[in-house]
């Protein structure tokens, strides 16, 4: 008795563990955190692969792209989102970037604001607080109020670097999300912010800068100034899952160029 106990109890067993495996199996997850410049992008991409690799799910998480930095660093999430270069610090660290597309930072204003351009110099002079007024640079009278984005952001950290106004802005509000800037924008005549031009809407008016205006066109020859990476973030010597290497691949490769365009931004491959 004691013997057909001792089957019974191993072949239970052994049913246990082949119905954990194929649990295992059955939920291949990829985790990704980080940049929300890079939501768009990001779900474009996961729906894809999720639609042509069934029984998986890639989770997006936009908390800003130090955030995501130090998900990587901390092991809580797979790939990392970064719409920005990492810092030499960062990379002393063991972090690892690789670029998946590139993406412009649009000046955007109210739509009944009359200015149409600004050149880089001046837009580094009202974020610094030097140029104080609309009419002072062709529009009409009205305080300019300055809204920008809080200081772990990757968009933020771009536009700083690219205007030279690092740790000078003179900023009103400092929002969470480029749609938190869009809104802010878009109910203030007198405002200016910027955000990812993915993400802009007919709700504002995207501005050129030194007479080039922000399109795909532009960002791709080099000629929009106000442009910043969209990188994907690992660590040196941690190897991804099977399905969050599949997925890291094909976000890289030629094949999902088509998907990053229409998502607004101009893949690197």
């Amino acid at each position: 008795m004691k013997k057909y106990i001792s089957i019974f109890l191993a072949l239970l067993m052994m049913a246990m563990c082949l119905t954990a495996c194929g649990s295992k199996e059955e939920t291949k997850s990829v985790s990704t955190d980080g940049s929300t410049s890079m939501q768009k992008v990001m779900l474009a991409l996961s729906e894809a692969f999720m639609n042509n690799n069934a029984g998986t799910t890639v989770t997006y998480n936009g908390t800003g792209s130090s955030t995501g930095i130090k998900a990587v660093k901390d092991g809580t999430c797979d790939i990392g989102l970064s719409s920005r270069y990492l810092k030499d610090s960062e990379k002393a660290e063991g972090l690892k970037e690789t670029i998946l597309a590139i993406d412009g930072i649009a000046i955007i204003i109210h739509p009944d604001n009359t200015v149409a351009d600004l050149t880089l110099e001046q837009i580094a002079s009202i974020y610094k607080g030097e140029i104080t007024n609309w009419s002072e640079v062709g529009g009409s009278d009205g305080e300019i109020v300055l809204m920008g984005r809080e200081e772990s952001s990757g968009t933020r950290d771009g536009f700083e670097s690219i205007t030279g106004t690092e740790d000078a802005c003179q900023y009103r509000q400092e929002l969470t999300s480029n749609g938190a800037v869009l809104t802010a924008v878009a109910e203030n005549p007198n405002a200016i912010g910027y955000v990812s031009l993915s993400s802009v809407k007919d709700t504002v008016k995207a501005i050129s800068v030194n007479s080039v205006s922000p399109s795909e066109a532009t960002i791709k020859d080099g000629s929009y100034p106000v442009q910043r990476p969209f990188v994907l973030v690992t660590k040196e010597g941690v190897e991804l899952s099977e399905t969050a290497q599949a997925f890291f691949d094909f976000a890289t490769s030629s094949a999902a160029n088509e998907i990053i365009s229409a998502a607004g931004v101009v893949p690197v491959n």
